[in-house]
């Protein structure tokens, strides 16, 4: 993301139209594939596929959804077990965030994670901005149809970090939500990157701010970061953390890139989550 996002976008709308920056802008924050990260498929081996059919309001055209499915050992015993709705970042697919979704159910969840459109085997096309919002609302409403009186939860990595704020401020019956790697918006992310002085923010059409989003959450808010995440600075995710009005807790995990910091934190996600929301 940071090789292709400050130089192209100024080339760019000075060489195509508003449609072509678009298109290509989606491409580059997003970078769509079925590519799993190293050792993904083993990561994933034993989850369940799960499928999620809706009509798009954005597009028109209906859409499936590929997700993965983990179950706690718990849940089928407690009543009052909690779900939770993984939202993965750029580039990889959902069995790329199998290894994080399984430390997610370290934790005493049960896990959805989920492909937007143009990832894996979800329905093909470029993703957008406001389609991934679609997207994980779709999953949002079928986790608590399949699950009802579960207690339901939302977490982003990276990317997916700004889709889940979105998505919370949408809905009002989550019972929290965890963002790991997460920023302000796109334009912050740019003016971090070594040519982020270049004047590109008017530019950026997929913007995900996430900072004026995150007012209107209506539940529990812990924002957790690697200390030494060098994509997304953890001021940014700072500054998210301190924009939230609601409940909420700021972690910074010393010694997490923006790839380990689930793994190498997991001790201080157990005490946030008990400390916060209560699940023990």
């Amino acid at each position: 993301m940071k090789r292709l996002l400050i130089v192209l976008f100024s080339a760019a709308a000075v060489l195509t139209g508003c449609a072509t920056l678009d298109q290509r802008q989606r491409a580059w924050i997003f970078q769509p594939s079925d590519r799993s990260w190293w050792r993904g498929d083993e990561a994933a081996a034993g989850m369940d596929d799960v499928w999620i059919h809706f009509p798009s309001q954005e597009t028109g055209q209906p859409v499936k959804l590929h997700g993965l499915w983990l179950a706690h050992e718990n849940f089928s015993s407690r009543a009052g077990a909690p779900v939770l709705l993984y939202l993965h970042g750029a580039r990889f697919n959902v069995t790329g965030s199998a290894f994080r979704a399984r430390r997610m159910q370290e934790l005493g969840f049960s896990v959805l994670a989920i492909d937007y459109r143009g990832f894996g085997k979800s329905s093909p096309g470029l993703p957008s901005e406001t389609m991934a919002y679609e997207d994980a609302r779709a999953a949002w409403d079928w986790l608590g149809q399949q699950y009802p009186g579960r207690p339901r939860y939302i977490f982003g990595h990276s990317l997916g970090g700004a889709i889940a704020i979105e998505l919370a401020a949408q809905v009002a019956d989550e019972a929290g939500t965890l963002v790991e790697g997460g920023f302000t918006s796109i334009p912050d992310v740019v003016s971090t990157f070594k040519w982020g002085w270049l004047p590109v923010g008017p530019l950026i059409t997929q913007r995900f701010e996430a900072v004026k989003r995150v007012p209107a959450i209506g539940s529990p808010l812990l924002v957790v970061h690697g200390g030494e995440d060098r994509l997304i600075q953890p001021e940014l995710g700072r500054r998210l953390f301190e924009a939230a009005t609601g409940p909420k807790a700021f972690v910074l995990v010393e010694g997490g890139s923006h790839h380990n910091t689930n793994s190498v934190g997991q001790p201080q996600y157990r005490v946030a989550l008990a400390d916060l929301f209560g699940l023990r």
